[in-house]
């Protein structure tokens, strides 16, 4: 039998009290409707489609190409989101998810058993269950003597008895298909929201005799349904503890894994040391025995192995192995430093390469340009780049000695194993083995400083 599913995206999240659509928030670098979605693909099903409503647009780029669309004009309810879906699946056989857009920490193992239960034990109607310590605020699960699915029962609906049982809705179901959509045409809007609920076709099912069952969530915390920003701060919380386990048990050691903050697609290689309040968002990929200190923020960006950073920002950009960055360094986006690079205590490289065994070690901006091997960059070295209109390319040649407080005024050339003086401003390309220098000579006129208010002299008038 074939999967289908439905994901539920079309609500505005009140609660949220944003501009931003409640599924768009993210947790652990993606929005929760991709965190879903990744879940819901784990059943392969052949159809997909999700329903949008609130700034339509937004939702259908994150999800563009991935799945169909279906657009709920009117938030109406559970139900008549669900019924959305009638054009592309209500004619197909098999089985359909529905799941809403705002449960982040459903994994697609939890909703793979939903699916083999369902089919194994033939029903119409399976309902996603959990056990809460604390089930106030959510429908109750109702069994019979024999541990059949009675009713699905409303927290102000429910009586002394039914508050007391602890196995909640989690709001995600699994039906027959076809079922499906002829149960929603049956439902109606009598009761106190005055909407569709999609529970209502539970009800349905058992008036007809037909055979409705529940599958129990091992985790309570991948029911956790996203409303306002506690919650979300609570996703993210367990989200992210998921995430720093899973790369613990690869092989990856964590200093203090509660103030280590890592993105769900970040790549770690085993044996990578990660300190606290280390941030790695985005795509990055960390090879194998790399140091991250503490502080060290990583954005997109992939480094090679034995790299260590200390205490500073790498963004968007290429970091070959063995090289070591920081403290207080800020590689900017576009960057590719080779292996065995040295970039020293506030240095700051942005859209530009730096050769094999090339240094800059400290207090100097290397901004558009191509830094060959061997280089040394003396301290307070600056790359002239911008105009205020555009950007200019810096060249150096490998093997070349750039002096302290080097001024290269772009663009501008230097050529292999040339030297540049210290405290010179270099605006001519400098040839292979040349010295460049560009300072004013030094005029020094003695006993000069007795008549300024510093010296001496003065202070005894």
């Amino acid at each position: 039998m074939s999967n289908y599913a439905i994901i539920l995206a079309a609500g505005k999240g009140t609660r949220m009290k944003s501009d931003l659509p409640k599924v768009l928030h993210q947790v652990a670098g993606i929005s929760m409707l991709e965190h879903v979605f990744r879940s819901v693909s784990a059943i392969a099903p052949e159809k997909m489609v999700t329903v949008v409503g609130h700034q339509a647009e937004l939702v259908q780029q994150v999800l563009e190409g991935q799945t169909d669309f279906v657009l709920q004009t009117e938030q109406l309810g559970t139900g008549h989101a669900v019924l959305m879906a009638e054009d592309q699946l209500a004619a197909l056989e098999g089985q359909t998810l529905v799941i809403a857009g705002d449960t982040p920490l459903i994994t697609g193992e939890s909703l793979k058993g939903l699916i083999d239960f369902h089919v194994s034990h033939k029903n119409v109607a399976t309902i996603l269950t959990a056990q809460a310590d604390n089930p106030f605020g959510y429908g109750r699960i109702v069994r019979n003597k024999i541990d059949e699915v009675v009713k699905i029962v409303e927290q102000k609906d429910a009586t002394d008895f039914e508050q007391q049982i602890k196995e909640i809705n989690t709001g995600t179901y699994v039906f027959d298909n076809k079922r499906l959509f002829e149960a929603l045409k049956n439902i109606n809007t009598d009761n106190a929201q005055g909407e569709y609920y999609l529970t209502d076709v539970i009800g349905i099912f058992k008036e007809a005799g037909e055979k409705v069952g529940a599958y129990k969530l091992q985790d309570f915390n991948e029911s956790l349904g996203v409303n306002d920003r506690v919650a979300l701060a609570t996703a993210e919380k367990i989200m992210r503890q998921r995430i720093n386990q899973e790369h613990m048990l690869n092989g990856v050691t964590f200093i203090d894994p509660e103030r280590t903050y890592i993105d769900i697609d970040v790549e770690l290689a085993a044996d990578v040391q990660v300190e606290a309040n280390v941030v790695l968002q985005g795509k990055t990929k960390i090879g194998s025995e790399t140091l991250l200190t503490n502080g060290t923020v990583i954005v997109d960006s992939q480094l090679g192995e034995g790299v260590v950073v200390t205490h500073s920002m790498i963004e968007e950009s290429i970091i070959g192995s063995g090289v070591t960055i920081g403290p207080y360094a800020h590689i900017r986006p576009d960057s590719e430093l080779a292996d065995q690079v040295h970039i020293g205590n506030f240095v700051e490289v942005k859209s530009s390469s730096i050769g094999e065994n090339s240094k800059a070690g400290h207090l100097t901006y290397i901004g558009n340009a191509e830094i060959g091997p061997d280089v040394n960059v003396g301290a307070g070295t600056v790359t002239v780049n911008y105009d205020g209109k555009g950007k200019y390319r810096t060249k150096v040649g490998k093997g070349a000695f750039i002096g302290s407080q080097s001024t290269l005024i772009a663009p501008l050339s230097v050529g292999d194993y040339a030297l540049t003086a210290a405290g010179s401003v270099i605006n001519e390309d400098v040839p292979a083995d040349a010295l460049a220098l560009g300072r004013s000579r030094q005029v020094t006129k003695e006993g000069y400083a007795v008549k300024f208010p510093h010296h001496p002299q003065q202070k005894e008038k």
